[in-house]
């Protein structure tokens, strides 16, 4: 066998204090170890907990607010030494097959950093897994056009409403200055995903619209873009 996944957790709880010695020793012998640390927001956890009607592992004698607390902490240590940090609060399961595939097969090495434009609305709930976010609220809304109202950023004449204010197109010549400054400085730093959040009020239109151009433009210098729209189908 030339490649182990090894799936831990505090399941085992003396791991996490034998795991640095047992690195050492398989390091030492010529593996090549890659840490990937599997995460989610506090209230996703709390969530999942409640849908499944799981018992947290360190849940005797706690509550499951101050387990997740306690799991956290004891976790640190191998979060801070993890080559990639997966934060699946937003990921389907879909999603997060795709990512561990990548990883296991070195694709996301090798086509280097991925960046996924995820759309969202702020009245959802933030974009939890993002590394950069910007708000668009300040935009002209479409929501208050009785015609556009039940259209979404997908269509051409929500796109042409919001692309006529010249605020728009300040917006997003300011924000192609940064990201071509910002970008290539993540992927120097070898990140294999970036997330990119853009959020209005409803995630259905200006947030929609503007994700779309921004991956255009950067598509058009060869970046590999993945585009994502949360709460599109939101009422």
């Amino acid at each position: 066998m030339d490649k182990v996944a090894l799936g831990l957790d505090l399941r085992d709880v003396s791991y996490v204090e034998r795991w640095p010695d047992v690195r050492r020793l398989l390091e030492t012998a010529g593996h090549r170890l890659t840490v990937v640390f599997v995460d989610s927001s506090d209230l996703v956890l709390l969530r999942r907990f409640s849908e499944t009607r799981r018992s947290h592992p360190l849940g005797r004698g706690r509550d499951l607010v101050e387990a997740i607390k306690t799991e956290r902490q004891a976790l640190a240590s191998l979060k801070n030494e993890a080559r990639y940090v997966l934060d699946t609060s937003s990921m389907t399961v879909h999603d997060l097959k795709r990512r561990v595939r990548d990883l296991v097969s070195g694709r996301a090495e090798r086509t280097g950093t991925a960046i996924t434009l995820r759309s969202f609305g702020y009245k959802y709930g933030p974009a939890s897994d993002a590394d950069l976010v910007f708000d668009v609220r300040f935009l002209p809304n479409p929501h208050f056009d009785p015609v556009l109202r039940p259209k979404t950023g997908l269509d051409k004449e929500v796109a042409s409403y919001v692309l006529e204010w010249q605020e728009t197109e300040d917006f997003l010549g300011h924000l192609d200055a940064l990201l071509g400054f910002l970008l290539p400085r993540y992927i120097r730093e070898g990140r294999a995903y970036l997330t990119i959040g853009i959020g209005c009020t409803g995630g259905r239109h200006r947030s929609v619209m503007i994700a779309n151009a921004v991956a255009e433009k950067l598509a058009r210098h060869g970046y590999p873009i993945r585009v994502r729209h949360r709460d599109l189908r939101q009422e």
